[in-house]
């Protein structure tokens, strides 16, 4: 018997069970469609959160109080107990290392307001930084200016905003250019406009209020001391940057060789890696869990196998009688068995694609169809029906001619 016959055998067999043969394929669909689903949302996830970091500046480095140890355990956006960067410490590092390693750098503190224009009302994220903050960072403008050094200096009361703050402020369409919104207690003046940058699993980019850091830190947080340093390097010179501010810091806050350094620097390069790792991680662990269900699917066609054999009794006993032997009978129900699983995975691709789909385009989740995760769920359901179906293909191959046709 060739192996087309055993297909058309195997589909003939399903036929005559269908609604049967669905309800044994649903373990394997929901398996097959939660794995590519899982992988895809995991992997789009992970894309987009490296896409948010790296559009950031390929060669940024961003400088936080305190030291490695203390910033390991809380995470690299920590900050410690000891403030000792200065807001001049950006000044310096341009000064002294601009020759050999560094492009620009910019003191930067954070903190969260509402901003009021007429009766809208939002909470968002202001930043503040110097006048390089767009170079350093990666921004460009779609319209106005960045406010200036002597603006910065003077803590002048003037922003740039994001395309998030502008939709929630202005829905109207009117033009932010010139408009004076309320910050916390404070009125500033929108001098410039963010081009988008767009979201991921870091939050929204463009949901940002940019302001000179003089204003921000003493006018609006009350504070005479920075968050971080941002320093953009020189192409291709991060590695050698970080270890010139690291000493040129070192000496300027007289740390002991001995000492541990009471500031940490991170490369945007670090946070790839880093934020890498967990989405590999997570993914992991999503895939492994939703492929449960594959193993739960395989035991329920070993079921239904095993009783489509105890059925068919009488079947295969004829069928041995008239010279079928005992391979045919095992690929006859191993076939059948892993055309079930087969074809439950392939409706599993489908639904899974389908479903990704609808996520990316009803709730903007960061999602994509993996082609190496539709070949692991494909093999996979494949692997699964050979197993889930050895067992009761056997059963059938040894059954006795004799017995089986006095079967009832």
């Amino acid at each position: 018997m060739d192996l087309r016959e055993l297909f058309r055998l195997a589909l003939a067999s399903l036929a005559r069970n269908l609604s049967r043969a669905i309800l044994t394929m649903l373990g394997i669909i929901i398996g097959v469609g939660s794995v590519i689903v899982m992988i895809g949302i995991g992997t789009g996830s992970k894309q987009a959160t490296l896409a948010v970091i790296q559009n950031m500046g390929s060669n940024t480095l961003i400088i936080f109080n305190g030291g490695s140890s203390a910033n390991s355990r809380m995470g690299p956006m920590a900050a410690g107990g000891v403030e000792v960067l200065r807001e001049e410490d950006a000044a310096l590092i341009e000064q002294e290392l601009a020759s050999t390693s560094v492009v620009a750098a910019t003191p930067q503190v954070r903190t969260s307001q509402a901003a009021v224009f007429q009766s809208f009302n939002y909470l968002t994220s202001v930043q503040g930084a110097g006048e390089g903050f767009a170079r350093i960072q990666g921004w460009t403008l779609k319209d106005g200016r960045v406010f200036t050094k002597g603006e910065v200096k003077g803590q002048a009361k003037v922003c740039v905003v994001g395309t998030t703050v502008v939709k929630n402020l202005f829905p109207g369409g009117e033009d932010p250019i010139g408009q004076v919104i309320r910050i916390g207690k404070l009125p500033f003046e929108i001098v410039g406009l963010l081009a988008s940058k767009g979201a991921g699993m870091m939050g929204d980019q463009d949901d940002v209020i940019v302001a000179p850091y003089t204003t921000v830190m003493h006018k609006l947080m009350g504070r005479d001391r920075i968050s971080n340093l941002l320093v953009s390097a020189q192409e291709g010179r991060a590695q050698l940057a970080e270890g010139e501010i690291t000493a040129l810091l070192r000496q300027r806050l007289r740390v002991a060789d001995r000492d541990e350094s009471p500031f940490t620097i991170r490369k945007q390069d670090d946070l790839v890696k880093m934020m890498g790792q967990q989405a590999d991680v997570l993914t992991l662990f999503l895939a492994l869990a939703a492929a449960i269900s594959l193993v739960v699917g395989g035991i329920g066609i070993s079921n239904i196998m095993l009783v489509s054999v105890t059925e068919r009794t009488r079947e295969i006993g004829v069928r041995r009688a008239i010279g079928a032997l005992r391979r045919t009978i095992l690929l006859q129900f191993l076939t059948e068995a892993v055309v079930m699983s087969v074809l439950g995975g392939a409706i599993g691709i489908a639904l899974a694609g389908g479903t990704l789909w609808i996520l990316r385009s009803a709730t903007s989740t960061p999602a994509v169809m993996e082609t190496w995760a539709v070949a692991l769920g494909l093999g996979f359901s494949g692997t699964v029906g050979v197993l889930a179906g050895f067992l009761p293909a056997l059963k059938a191959s040894r059954l006795d001619v004799i017995d089986a046709l006095r079967y009832e």
